[in-house]
């Protein structure tokens, strides 16, 4: 009977870890994709230094989970006990680290709020001076997403006026709508643009756009860690259960 209990344990551990293994493999890919999609998602990151350094956070876990989960399965099938202690010691440590992570990512929310990016753009960005990291920044993502400023067009009436030409409006000409859009799209009227003929610019306010984006993924991803979360603790306990079983 004991024999049977310790045969369906070292299953059900290599289950888990099988798990493990795949959630740490969707996390390596999640973390690839977001520093190096061409897509308009790198310059979102590249904006916030918390969302970057978080993106090569998901990119090392990732690499990590991946690892221990083939280390755990190897060590459930060749019931291998300093396998098995390795595995449960670093689980342990990234169980606390997520936890943690998730704790601090909760408390921190609130910097990621449409007040917080209006006040940082109001302050920081230099309308179409792309040497200036910020405003390359922003300029990508509204160009990339057909959308401008947080809110709207608006929120550039508070921007210091740089000197531009006689034909700019408030707006910058990353505001104008493109036939495709990237930085090599054609303007599909850039004078009548930059004059405020509002048919020829997008209105729409950049936080509303990506949030309508990704709202899903944000959902999938949140839904992801709290998987993961539950499939490491159970992961644990079995891998412990199995080591105080094998003689």
């Amino acid at each position: 009977m004991e024999g049977d209990c310790l045969s369906c344990m070292k299953y059900l551990m290599f289950l888990f870890n099988f798990f493990i293994f795949l959630g740490g493999a969707c996390l390596l890919g999640v973390g690839i994709w977001v520093i190096v999609d061409p897509t308009g998602i790198r310059e979102i990151v590249a904006a916030n230094p918390l969302l970057f350094t978080g993106a090569y956070i998901i990119l090392a876990m990732g690499a990590v989970l991946f690892l221990l989960g083939f280390l755990g399965c190897c060590g459930a099938i060749r019931e291998n006990k300093r396998l098995l202690l390795f595995f449960f010691m670093f689980i342990l440590l990234i169980f606390l680290a997520e936890l943690s992570t998730a704790i601090l990512a909760f408390i921190f929310r609130q910097n990621l709020t449409r007040e917080f990016f209006t006040k940082d753009l109001k302050k920081h960005y230099l309308r179409n001076n792309n040497t200036d990291v910020f405003s390359s920044t922003w300029n990508s993502v509204m160009i990339t997403f057909a959308c401008c400023g947080v809110n709207g067009p608006e929120d550039f009436e508070a921007v210091p006026h740089l000197p531009r030409s006689p034909l700019e409006s408030t707006i910058p000409e990353a505001c104008c709508q493109r036939e495709l859009q990237s930085w090599e799209g054609v303007f599909v009227n850039r004078e009548a643009c930059l004059t405020g003929v509002e048919r020829f610019q997008n209105r729409q306010g950049c936080y509303t756009v990506i949030l309508n984006s990704f709202e899903t993924y944000v959902y999938l991803a949140g839904a992801l860690a709290i998987g993961v979360l539950a499939i490491e603790l159970f992961a644990m306990i079995f891998a412990m259960c199995l080591f105080r079983g094998i003689q």
